[in-house]
């Protein structure tokens, strides 16, 4: 069958028919390597014909077709021939993966790899088959680097967010520029005849039969109105003449392009059947091997000619054997590309945590497995080393034998000379065996020449694919990074804007009030359905990180109020938790997992001081956190110090331990490992706080302990280090007498912190003054617990941080920074006791950590520690002085008693004995 005759360049691209232009079917100006034309040219179409592998049963195999393509949409269409006005299907190319065939049984086989399909076609010539593969990769190089749309501006103070691409890098020249086949590409291409196959049904395409129908019909239509006019003559006249035929060409019409429009007039469809022959094959030019020019010397010998040929047969098969493995390097290389593009666009494309957590680990699996497969290797290449020295060994001995040899063989070079004259007699009229196999080896040497070529083109050009394909995957990356960010803000902007819509709706209801008739029923509905939207019915909008009901460590995100008023309250806070998360997703929490994972060895430092302020991310928190409660208690830490504890609290039961019971159930009601009844942690509390008893007889227990246990189980999942975080928190964190029975140390912090308050915040305290506010019913419960019931779970981690590294001083900053935090909203009360209610949950509304992180750091300077010491010297001294007073007023009140009992009349009888006479 012969193979169609088609096609196109990298440097050029023609028009389809059916686009406006002129035609320009002479050879392009090759002066630059065959690409350059004039700049004010317009850019040509890519079109001509090609043959498509395809069909299925007897009707199977090479099929004419007219591909064209369309710059718009990045697709190739194709159709049966060049006057067809539907096309019978697209490839799209934005996708698509360029290969040449070079061990194909056929010349001028490629392939189009699709994600969904491969496309196998065939050009009528090498060079054509070449000039389309340079020209798809640059069309869909000019589509992927092609600007995008303008984003719509964004509205408010947010960050301007720009999809601006780099300049690119300058192309690699892998493949030589392609010169134009002329003649075979374009418009020159469509005025040929339509390759003629072996039967007219092996080129109908019964899949699109319906679309076969419709052309034959526009065709035939065409045809007609074309007989009916009778301008077929001129028409062939033009193109029998020279310059009239460019001159009237310019009102021939094309079919089209994109396949949806008819052609424009069908008079001139006739047109391009009427010059049969003006396409010639190019006869293939056999290479003459350079060792068989004129300077082979004639003198030589047959035989010299038949080993010279062996010789080069062998360094040119070497050479054939290592190009297919540089090929079969690349193809893996290239698998290997995609198979990275797959896995990124998976990850990013996972909705839930779960399923990128499940990516990240089957990654980490194979990650181990390739560990494992390089020790091996390792194992293996050691051996090898080790065989390579007795190998040299044995080459050693084999060069003193082949010295014995060599002296062996000059005693006989004085025979073959004798032999090589005698030879040189005999082969003064060459045998004609010698000339057959001279031939042969001449015509084996060529076709391995051929085939080394083909490999090194198909070599630059997978060099090519893949050099284009990964910059295309690198763009679409950022394009796709870009997007994600802007999307992350428009969400976070609707947030804020949601929150903002029921706190005004919450005001009005407060200045409604109950007797607003209408107004307040109209507001009472809009609450209601406030509170009832739910984020997920809205199954269009893509999430991309969204909040869910628990935390990492089961806390619930937005606090349950108890209270109905409370209710919109709550829901107006997980719009503010969600809208922070967004935005310190790219910009904060990022840059500081980056700044931890290069951290390294932890060392006391200021940069660690500061990143342990900004707050450790999850994965590193349980590192961090053994290594600070480490450097608090290696004094006291014992290697089985623990499991003695459990082991006596086995053995004896401890007089706390019913207080411990009681306490359990209460831990955190807010938490699911506390709640749920299959957990293992109410146990793994049990054991810690019964163990500190013992360790800390002096303490026992005290209500507050089960609280900073249970955020240490939480974070660090282990028992025993959860038991040595209480014991540093307890005994080296925290000033003695904080949990003894008088609770004295806790009692002056809070007059140390009323005295700051007044030092830092003396609005807010004024204001407090004068409604007879006592602010130590509030605070006293943050500093016995650290925050545990206060702050939500993020801002409370994050205290946490700090704390275990520079101590009580961190609970003094954010206990002002809390009140700093919320000074306006509680200088708007002016009620004792809508003061004392707000007080109540009003830390928990605080959603924004990177805010009162800054308040607690920044606004509280200064605050030096000689400071605090200072006032908790002046204020014990004071407390201790009243407490000192206060039982020498009770010993002077049981004296008295007991002078009163022994002072009563001898006729007065007790209850007892006047119930024992009776």
């Amino acid at each position: 069958m012969d193979a169609p005759e088609s096609t196109s360049s990298p440097c050029e691209s023609v028009d389809p028919p059916g686009a406006a232009g002129e035609p320009d079917v002479g050879p392009p100006d090759e002066s630059e390597g065959g690409c350059a034309r004039p700049l004010e040219a317009v850019p040509k179409k890519l079109c001509g014909y090609l043959s498509k592998f395809g069909g299925k049963g007897p009707i199977r195999g090479w099929k004419s077709r007219w591909f064209f393509y369309d710059e718009r949409k990045c697709h190739l269409y194709y159709s049966r021939t060049a006057q067809d006005a539907n096309p019978l299907d697209s490839i799209d190319l934005a996708s698509a993966v360029f290969d040449c065939k070079a061990d194909a049984d056929e010349e001028g086989t490629f392939e189009i790899k699709t994600p969904g399909r491969v496309i196998l076609l065939k050009a009528a010539t090498k060079q054509v088959m070449l000039y389309w593969l340079q020209q798809l990769q640059m069309k869909r190089w000019e589509f992927h680097n092609s600007p995008p749309a303008p984003p719509a501006a964004l509205s408010g103070n947010g960050p301007a967010l720009h999809l601006e691409l780099g300049q690119e890098e300058a192309e690699l020249e892998f493949l030589s520029p392609v010169k134009t086949p002329t003649g075979l590409v374009g418009e020159a291409a469509a005025l040929q005849p339509i390759p003629t196959m072996p039967s007219a049904l092996q080129n109908i395409s019964i899949k699109h039969l319906g679309t076969e129908i419709q052309n034959t019909m526009h065709n035939i239509c065409g045809h007609k109105q074309t007989q009916g006019t009778g301008h077929g003559p001129q028409v062939e006249e033009s193109l029998q003449s020279g310059e009239p035929q460019r001159e009237e060409q310019s009102s021939i019409p094309e079919p089209s392009v994109s396949g949806k429009e008819p052609v424009e007039s069908p008079k001139s469809a006739p047109t391009f059947f009427l010059s049969t022959n003006l396409i010639q094959k190019t006869k293939r030019h056999s290479n003459t091997f350079p060792f068989f020019s004129d300077g082979l010397a004639r003198s030589r010998t047959a035989q010299e000619k038949v080993v010279a040929l062996e010789q080069q047969v062998q360094v040119l098969t070497k050479e054939l054997k290592s190009q297919k493995e540089l090929v079969k390097i690349l193809h893996k290389a290239l698998e290997a590309a995609q198979q990275e593009k797959r896995a990124s666009s998976a990850y990013l494309a996972a909705a839930k945590d779960k399923d990128r957590l499940e990516l990240v680990r089957h990654k980490v699996r194979q990650i181990a497995e390739l560990s494992q497969r390089v020790e091996a290797l390792e194992q293996e290449r050691e051996r090898l080393l080790h065989e390579a020295g007795l190998r040299e060994q044995q080459v050693q001995a084999l060069q003193q034998h082949a010295q014995l040899l060599m002296d062996k063989n000059q005693a006989k070079q004085q025979v073959i000379c004798k032999l090589s004259e005698k030879l040189t007699q005999d082969l003064t009229q060459p045998p004609d065996p010698a000339d057959g196999d001279f031939l042969s080896q001449q015509e084996k040497m060529e076709h391995l020449k051929d085939d080394m070529e083909a490999y090194r083109t198909q070599n630059r050009f997978l060099n090519s694919e893949i050099y284009q394909v990964t910059k295309i995957w690198r763009k679409v990356a950022e394009k796709e990074k870009a997007l994600l960010t802007k999307c992350a803000y428009l969400q976070a902007r609707n947030c804020q804007v949601e929150s903002k819509y029921l706190a005004g709706l919450r005001k009005l209801q407060e200045t409604a009030g109950p007797k607003a008739g209408e107004v307040s029923e109209l507001l009472q509905q809009l609450i209601q359905e406030a509170l009832q939207w739910e984020a997920g019915e809205a199954s269009d909008s893509m999430e991309l990180s969204p909040v869910s009901e628990y935390d990492d460590y089961g806390f619930l995100t937005v606090p349950d109020y108890e209270v109905e008023d409370l209710k919109l309250l709550a829901k107006i806070q997980a719009l503010e938790v969600r809208s922070h998360h967004l935005l310190a997703l790219e910009a904060v929490e990022r840059p500081l997992q980056e700044r931890w994972a290069a951290l390294g060895e932890l060392v006391p430092s200021a940069e660690l001081k500061q990143l342990l302020r900004t707050g450790v991310p999850r994965e590193h928190r349980p590192r961090v956190w053994r290594w600070l409660v480490h450097r608090r208690v290696q004094h006291l830490h014992a290697p089985g110090c623990y499991q003695e504890l459990l082991t006596r609290g086995q053995a004896c039961e401890h007089p706390a331990a019913r207080q411990i019971e009681l306490d359990l159930n209460r831990t955190f009601p807010t938490n699911k490992h506390f709640t749920c009844p299959t957990s293992n942690f109410p146990d793994k509390l049990r054991h810690v706080l019964l163990a500190f008893s013992w360790q800390n007889p002096t303490i026992g227990y005290c209500q507050g302990l089960n609280r900073l246990a249970a955020i240490a189980l939480l974070v660090l999942e282990d028992e025993e280090s959860a038991f040595w975080c209480l014991v540093a928190i307890v005994e080296t964190i925290l000033p003695a007498d904080y949990y003894s029975k008088t609770l004295i140390a806790s009692q002056v912090d809070q007059r140390v912190l009323r005295d700051l308050l007044s030092e830092k915040l003396p609005r807010l305290m004024a204001h407090l003054g004068q409604h007879h506010v006592d602010l130590s019913l509030i605070t006293f419960n943050w500093f016995l617990v650290v925050f545990a019931d206060c702050l939500i779970s993020d801002i409370l981690l994050r205290v946490w941080d700090a704390f275990l590294y520079e101590g009580t001083k961190v609970v003094f900053r954010y206990a002002l920074a809390i009140f700093k935090y919320n000074e306006e909203e509680i200088l708007r009360l002016q009620d004792s006791l809508e003061i004392y209610q707000y007080l109540r949950f009003f830390s928990k509304t605080i959603c924004d950590s990177r805010k009162l992180m800054s308040m607690a750091f920044n606004d509280m300077n200064p605050f030096p520690m000689k400071q605090l010491r200072q006032l908790r010297a002046a204020h014990r001294e004071q407390l201790e002085a009243e407490l000192r007073e206060l039982e020498r007023l009770k010993a002077a009140y049981l004296e008295q008693q007991a002078s009163r009992s022994r002072a009563v009349p001898e006729g007065c009888a007790s209850e007892d004995e006047g119930e024992g006479d009776s």
